[in-house]
């Protein structure tokens, strides 16, 4: 085992594992069943605390994130945009519509920063947001933010599990990914019993 683990630290190192990375995150934006951050925290803990490393892995993430949530964004632009305008005026398929565009227009800052924390939130946000035709430098400007925000979190992440288990990096890797999984989950418990809150608010008015 841990002879497997010295040739994962020293292939961690390699620039095909920055693109490999790259390419999860990217691809990760429009496929949420790819495992992008387990890769980012595994490697962050495996480079065994080296600033240079982490930061080249932090980099690699949020371009990554970057590129993918643009892709995502001008998919959501072309044919999402394009099934919302055959939408009659008066049906309630163009009146969500125009409540969405309305809710990210207001707070589509704080809507793209945090849907990357819920599973499945990012596609959805950054598909919309290009339906709904939002602003491109705002989205470039908010996208930014929440790119290397959701980056820095996964290599500290693997960071912190990699100086926890020094002596165990294997356990390092999985005490990472469990964490990630927990804060997940507690994001997407947070927002279901918020939309259970509202729904019972709404019965009784």
């Amino acid at each position: 085992m841990e002879s497997a683990l010295d040739l994962l630290r020293q292939l961690i190192t390699s620039p095909v594992v920055y693109l490999l990375l790259f390419a999860l995150t990217a691809v990760d934006a429009i496929v949420p069943m790819v495992p992008a951050e387990t890769a980012v925290i595994t490697a962050a803990v495996l480079v065994s605390g080296d600033p240079p490393e982490l930061a080249a892995i932090w980099a690699a993430a949020t371009l990554g994130a970057l590129a993918g949530d643009h892709a995502s964004y001008v998919i959501g632009r072309g044919g999402g945009a394009r099934r919302l305008a055959r939408f009659p005026a008066e049906s309630r398929r163009r009146a969500s519509s125009e409540w969405a565009r309305r809710a990210l227009y207001r707070r589509g800052g704080l809507v793209l920063t945090t849907a990357r924390y819920v599973p499945g939130g990012r596609t959805a946000v950054t598909l919309t947001m290009g339906a709904v035709r939002y602003p491109p430098r705002s989205f470039l400007l908010f996208d930014a933010i929440g790119a290397a925000s959701w980056a820095l979190y996964s290599v500290l992440l693997g960071y912190f599990g990699g100086l926890a288990f020094q002596q165990e990096p294997l356990l390092g890797v999985l005490a990472g990914l469990a964490l990630s999984l927990g804060v997940t989950g507690l994001l997407e418990l947070t927002r279901r019993l918020r939309r259970r809150s509202g729904r019972r608010k709404a019965t009784h008015r």
